[in-house]
């Protein structure tokens, strides 16, 4: 299993191993997985395509569901298939809530409710996101301290699960534990410093800048995209919010992609940290080669 910060060199890492190890690769990104959300998702290019097979890229359209637990059952056909011709599962990607759902198994929370998340996002458009942030806030502060108060879709699941339940996500999530493991995988990365990776972030979202990101938001938004869950997600919400508001060519507007790329990444960093990863140098990773 390949993982990793945003822009720390993942699917290259992935590739190169799919190509050693007679691989194929189990794509665990939140936003990968729809069609036409391309020039900022970091999919595969064609050519790391061409030499590696992907699983869970591209597989569902922009308005479909897609969740941790759909995703897991999707994961876990893909890994027997790719099994039972004899090749081995590669699974790469920065979405954890994904893996640990593979990995782990889920919680008995609650499914959706479309009528309080309705209710929640009234809310946030009337008074602002973090107005939902402080409801949650009074009700749940444990949930409330660990999710930023611009995390709309967090924050509404946390509110959701206790409306629902009468009880905390967190209280949950203790109850289950996620000690059973379901998978035994070995864990690698590309070890990034915070600088290096800052770095990279901010060359990546200038690159996906200069391939056309923002003329794809807007012909995503034409198309009646606007309210599909990877329009959320961290680049493309900024740009969507520019346009909204006529200003998408606001001089500030790369800058403030790259300040909510780095605090994703940051996030994914602390979960990392409660992981036994093998972290691999630059030089290190380009010709790493496992001895399992």
């Amino acid at each position: 299993m390949v993982v990793g910060a945003t822009a720390s060199g993942k699917t290259a890492l992935a590739v190169r191993l799919a190509e050693r190890l007679d691989g194929e690769i189990v794509s665990a990104d939140s936003v990968q997985v729809y069609r036409r959300f391309d020039v900022g998702t970091g999919k595969p290019s064609a050519e790391e395509r061409a030499r590696a097979r992907h699983h869970l890229v591209d597989v569902i359209e922009p308005l479909e569901p897609m969740d941790a637990a759909r995703w897991a059952t999707l994961a876990e056909a893909a890994i027997a298939d790719i099994a039972s011709r004899g090749k081995l599962p590669i699974v790469c990607g920065g979405t954890f809530l994904f893996v640990r759902a593979l990995l782990h198994g889920l919680a008995a929370a609650p499914g959706a409710d479309p009528a309080l998340r309705a209710r929640h996002q009234e809310l946030a458009a009337r008074e602002g996101r973090p107005a939902l942030h402080a409801e949650l806030a009074r009700r749940d502060p444990a949930s409330a301290a660990r999710l930023h108060p611009n995390d709309l879709v967090r924050v509404s699941r946390a509110l959701e699960v206790l409306e629902l339940t009468g009880r905390p996500l967190g209280a949950l999530h203790a109850e289950h534990g996620f000690r059973d493991a379901r998978y035994a995988p070995a864990l690698i990365g590309v070890a990034r410093d915070g600088a290096a990776l800052d770095e990279r972030i901010a060359r990546r979202v200038r690159s996906m800048l200069a391939a056309g990101w923002l003329d794809e938001v807007r012909a995503l938004r034409t198309a009646g995209l606007g309210s599909a869950r990877a329009m959320r997600s961290v680049g493309y919400r900024q740009l969507a919010e520019a346009i909204e508001a006529g200003e998408p060519d606001a001089p500030d507007l790369e800058a403030r992609i790259v300040r909510a790329t780095r605090v994703f990444a940051r996030r994914q960093r602390t979960w990392l940290r409660d992981e036994r990863v093998r972290w691999l140098t630059e030089g290190e990773a380009e010709g790493f080669t496992p001895s399992w």
